[in-house]
């Protein structure tokens, strides 16, 4: 029997925790100076919008841990003795390791604005974070968000909801800008003003001043224009938690360097989720992943390797969801911004301007490469199937009813979208029955 140790209780860190457990009696000491208990930090937002409390976002109930022998160890790590197998924390109670898992997370990215770091300047990532803005938040009539991406989108939703006024800035020529299309993107910017958003394409943040009493009070765009506000919300993506892994004999780069079985340079040392880089990026992704379902299958992937069963990472087809106010977005596979001389693409949206698919496949064999659906659920399932079995698609279209996953009584838009398909490319696809699914999950 060894001792794992395991720091943060993440996705990732709380997977391999659990699936360790399973599979061994190895003993597991977890350590996080964020929260004692494991948390959603994608319920975050409701928390702050008052739609949950912070109990309903705790997966698992205390007990769980002493009755799994997981123990629990609240407490920031100082530093980490790779030769000596110690974790040194700020408490001076020291944990030696046989095998240790490094799960610690992202944190905000900053730029080095001048004035970032003036009291009512923040990002949302961490317990912390919306600790804070629960602070900063307090009185505040106007905010200004800076980066447009997911965090920012749910940080504007937040606010709104409590009235108070926000304006965006995004530096690209469309909100998403370097996620999504130029159509996908128009959906989307239309759905933020009509929340009242004072949503500024190609503007960046250049300066956050600050007021007589030392807080921030306004910030100043690259236009040269001057916004007033009391909460400057920086979310222009995040970056790797590493700092206190600097200058030891681990190998880092933007996040802790890693191979295909999640190793690091150091015998018995892995780093999963957030923090880690791979060495060797897989084939359509990322070096760094930081979304909540690659963190799970780090978490279980690296359990299986320290329980005596060496596995590489093998997360399948991207994929990836969100929701911008009430549009719910999915994406599979790989839809990029910009349309590539390889690919063709069909691009489906409703009158209500609130719903749309965007299709993307390969020119030549007609294989699906990728969707975005917005304002529609898509069965995660059947996409995956099709991407991982390069599925053609006109098979796709025809089959697309089995896919949809909108709740019963819901009104269903397969019949149009393919319409649309047959008049754009002069074919005569006819819809298959659902049946068409449930074949392939009895084989």
């Amino acid at each position: 029997m060894s001792k794992v140790v395991i720091i943060g209780n993440g996705i990732s860190g709380i997977t391999a925790a659990r699936h360790i457990r399973k599979k061994s009696d190895d003993e597991i000491v977890v350590i996080s100076e964020e929260s004692e208990y494991f948390f959603s930090r994608t319920a975050l937002m409701y928390v702050y919008m008052g739609h949950m409390r912070w109990q309903d976002i705790e997966p698992y109930e205390p007990a769980f841990y002493s009755k799994n022998r997981i123990q629990l160890v609240f407490g920031r790590v100082k530093s980490v003795d790779f030769e000596k197998r110690l974790v040194h924390l700020s408490s001076g109670n020291p944990q030696n390791f046989d095998q240790l898992i490094l799960a610690t997370g992202s944190k905000p990215a900053k730029f080095g604005w001048p004035g970032q770091d003036l009291p009512g300047v923040q990002g949302l990532y961490s317990k912390q974070d919306l600790e804070l803005l629960e602070k900063n938040s307090e009185g505040v009539r106007r905010a200004v968000i800076i980066g447009g991406g997911l965090i920012g989108i749910e940080l504007a939703e937040m606010l709104v909801s409590r009235g108070i006024e926000v304006s965006y800035l995004v530096r690209e020529d469309k909100f998403f800008g370097n996620v999504l299309s130029q159509k996908d993107a128009g959906l989307v910017t239309r759905h933020i003003k009509e929340h009242h958003i004072d949503l500024r394409i190609n503007t960046q943040l250049k300066e956050v001043l600050s007021g007589s009493d030392g807080r921030v009070n306004a910030i100043l765009t690259d236009q040269g224009e001057k916004i007033e506000c009391q909460l400057v919300g920086l979310t222009t993506g995040v970056t790797p938690n590493i700092e206190f892994l600097k200058n030891t004999s681990l190998e880092t780069k933007r996040g802790i360097l890693i191979n295909e079985y999640l190793e690091t340079n150091i015998f018995g040392v892995y780093a999963i989720g957030d923090c880690a880089e791979m060495k060797t990026p897989l084939v359509g992704r990322k070096a760094v992943e930081q979304v909540w379902y690659t963190g799970r299958i780090m978490g279980e992937t690296v359990a299986a390797t320290i329980c005596g069963k060496r596995t590489a990472y093998q997360p399948g087809p991207w994929f990836n969801s969100a929701k911008f106010f009430d549009i719910e977005y999915q994406t599979y596979g790989n839809v990029s911004s910009v349309q590539a001389e390889n690919e063709e693409r069909f691009f489906w949206e409703h009158e209500a301007g609130k719903i749309a698919v965007h299709l993307v496949w390969e020119k030549s064999s007609g294989r699906v490469i990728g969707i975005n659906a917005f304002g529609l659920r898509l069965r995660h399932e059947v996409f995956d199937h099709w991407l991982r079995n390069k599925a053609d698609v006109k098979s796709v279209m025809q089959h697309l009813t089995s896919a949809n996953f909108d709740p019963e009584f819901y009104r269903r838009h397969e019949t149009a979208i393919i319409a649309a398909f047959n008049k754009t490319f002069g074919l005569e696809i006819k819809p298959a029955s659902k049946s068409w699914w449930q074949k392939i999950l009895r084989a």
